[in-house]
């Protein structure tokens, strides 16, 4: 049943998603998928009901393993197969997030499903998807989510020193042009962990408590003091 229903999605996939090498990588997916799936309730020490009874537990941690394994088969240009089809096309073609477009797809499926195996199961199945979804993307794009920061400051020097002592951050300085005064402001730009920004932001108070700046999130940074091109696939 599960290769029948993948069969038109199968179609749409080979001319939208990469021919022949996506559907050789979908094709073992789902085989993959559906074999280890009786085999796990083949092992012994494996209990037969799941490990426990609360709904709760069984949909935040199925919904963390189930991520991390789709975003793994999306990280090589492959999908699980079903909805998972649609949500890529949608993803290449309209540029949607993958956790909106898997939303987006598997919505309709699970409502659907509702008025079969009850509302209650349909509501936890919509946390899984909406908690797998994130899993999703952090697995694509990586849990290593840095900031980055935009700072105006008339004491442009001072602040950049402190930052490249102190912090031991590379700093970038851009020029730019106030729309008010059209007086040249220079702007530091510099990228930092999570964990340094507090550190950041008191050197800037510190400095120049009239600052001006601005906080931002990037997925990835790499390069010299982060992670290099190499580890990141590049």
């Amino acid at each position: 049943m599960v290769f029948i229903g993948n069969l038109p999605l199968f179609v749409l996939g080979w001319r939208y998603l990469g021919g022949r090498r996506f559907v050789l990588r979908t094709v073992v997916a789902v085989a993959a998928y559906s074999l280890f799936t009786d085999l796990l309730l083949l092992v012994p020490f494996f209990p037969k009901n799941g490990l426990t009874n609360d709904l709760v537990l069984n949909s935040l941690y199925g919904a963390a393993a189930s991520g991390i394994g789709y975003g793994l088969v999306y990280r090589a240009q492959g999908t699980s197969g079903g909805s998972d089809i649609l949500a890529r096309i949608l993803n290449r073609w309209r540029g949607i997030p993958m956790m909106q477009s898997y939303l987006m797809t598997d919505t309709l499926v699970i409502l659907a499903a509702g008025f079969v195996f009850g509302w209650q199961k349909a509501l936890y199945a919509i946390i899984v998807l909406y908690v797998s979804g994130l899993v999703v993307d952090s697995t694509l794009e990586g849990a290593g989510t840095v900031r980055t920061a935009l700072i105006v400051s008339g004491q442009c020097d001072a602040v950049s020193q402190r930052i490249l002592s102190e912090m031991e951050r590379g700093v970038t300085i851009l020029n730019g042009t106030g729309a008010y005064t059209g007086a040249a402001r220079p702007v530091i730009y510099c990228v930092v962990n999570r964990s340094e920004i507090q550190q950041l932001k008191t050197i800037v108070h510190e400095t120049d408590p009239k600052a001006f700046m601005v906080i931002g999130q990037a997925h990835e940074a790499l390069g010299e003091g982060f992670q290099s091109f190499k580890k990141a696939g590049a």
